[in-house]
């Protein structure tokens, strides 16, 4: 078996037998949806509040499952996903979705962060994509619309954070308080982008492919710092850098992959080719993390010292960065280090016993238990994408 049908295979493998069989027997509460929260230790806390976030992503992945595998029993999780989303986080009155619920459905913090809205309408364009479902193509075409009406900034060209439930100004627009408080992030306009891409594969439309044109040409312009190739983290409206020096490994790999994967979608030759090159430029420099025993760092901070906790989503981001530098810029080692990477992942990640994965490797080796197995930010989307990503990426047709 050669490297890539090998990759593939035990991929695959790790999808249907460990990542989605515990999303399905331990997470899925049979009120509807998912349990908010697993500890590190394999608590389940059934009561914890449920996160947009963690809904829109859930869905992503088993519609995405359902259409890239062809397993038709991933669809009733998808369904129940789906339904769930509807149902409990859009706002029927204002739009956009809430930022959490509670265990009962009941809205808890209503505020419209775009990062969420924007999982929201990249779970729902999936169950289109993989369905049919011409409701949940609406519902994907809707939030779209929203993000551009509320958060973009034809000024200085670009996507806002966060507002308040009736869209008005918000004090504090961080994803959580590891966060800059600021008016740009690389990381909602990635996410903004990653789920544009997804709808524009559901509903070509033309003001669409424009916006994620524009998206990719603010990271080619803005985000991706030509000098070094490490994607600038925070911004003031006018695209200034703040906390500059601070390089986040796992998102200048998932980048690197997910514009050019933009870049495609739109159909513009030189586009594409011109964010090809820049691609490769962001991947080498997200190497700068990667350490020899397969597993890449999490960040260099602006100070210049170094965080190196392996956090799961970034070794699941690291495999699919290195298969695109193999497959899409002809660099034959990268795959070597994809599959040292997995290796990395299966060795001192995977859980074995309980499933999933651990949310990270601590700098001394050991398994961190103290964050959680699933919860607000934790969820099958990195690692079963990766798994996804890479069964498409080496497809024996």
């Amino acid at each position: 078996m050669n490297p890539e049908q090998r990759l593939r295979q035990e991929l695959l493998e790790e999808l249907h037998t460990n990542i989605l069989p515990f999303w399905s027997n331990r997470m899925a509460d049979p009120h509807g949806g998912f349990y908010g929260r697993m500890t590190g230790t394999n608590e389940l806390i059934a009561d914890a509040p449920r996160s947009a976030i963690l809904a829109g992503r859930i869905l992503w992945t088993f519609a995405a499952a359902c259409r890239v595998t062809g397993r038709p029993e991933y669809l009733a999780q998808a369904t129940a996903a789906r339904d769930y989303l509807v149902d409990r986080f859009l706002d029927p009155v204002k739009g956009g979705v809430y930022w959490s619920v509670e265990a009962d459905g009941r809205p808890r913090e209503t505020k419209k962060q775009f990062y969420a809205l924007a999982f929201a309408l990249y779970g729902l364009s999936e169950y289109a994509r993989a369905t049919g479902d011409e409701r949940s193509l609406l519902q994907a075409v809707e939030l779209y619309r929203t993000i551009e009406r509320y958060a973009y900034d034809p000024v200085h060209n670009g996507y806002a954070e966060a507002a308040a439930r009736d869209w008005t100004a918000l004090g504090d627009v961080r994803l959580s308080d590891k966060e800059a408080n600021v008016n740009r992030t690389m990381n909602t306009h990635l996410h903004i982008l990653e789920a544009y891409t997804n709808l524009l594969r559901a509903w070509p439309d033309e003001q669409l492919r424009r916006q994620t044109r524009n998206l990719v040409a603010i990271f080619l312009r803005h985000i991706v710092d030509a000098r070094s190739g490490h994607l600038g983290l925070f911004f003031d409206e006018e695209w200034r850098p703040i906390e500059a020096g601070c390089h986040s490994y796992g998102h200048d790999i998932e980048a690197s992959w997910l514009l050019l994967e933009a870049a495609s979608a739109v159909g513009d030759p030189a586009l594409y080719e011109r964010t090809r090159s820049s691609c490769a430029r962001i991947a080498d420099a997200a190497m700068e993390g990667y350490r020899p025993d397969g597993s890449l760092i999490y960040e260099r901070r602006a100070d210049g010292t170094t965080d190196c906790e392996r956090h799961w989503w970034v070794q699941a981001e690291c495999v699919v960065g290195l298969s695109y530098l193999y497959r899409y810029h002809g660099r034959r080692e990268a795959l070597d280090a994809a599959l040292a990477t997995w290796d990395y992942i299966r060795t001192h990640l995977v859980d074995r016993e309980r499933g999933d994965w651990w949310w990270s490797i601590l700098p001394d080796g050991t398994v961190n238990r103290t964050d959680d197995k699933a919860g607000f930010w934790k969820c099958p989307y990195h690692n079963g994408r990766m798994c996804l990503e890479i069964a498409a990426l080496f497809s024996e047709n």
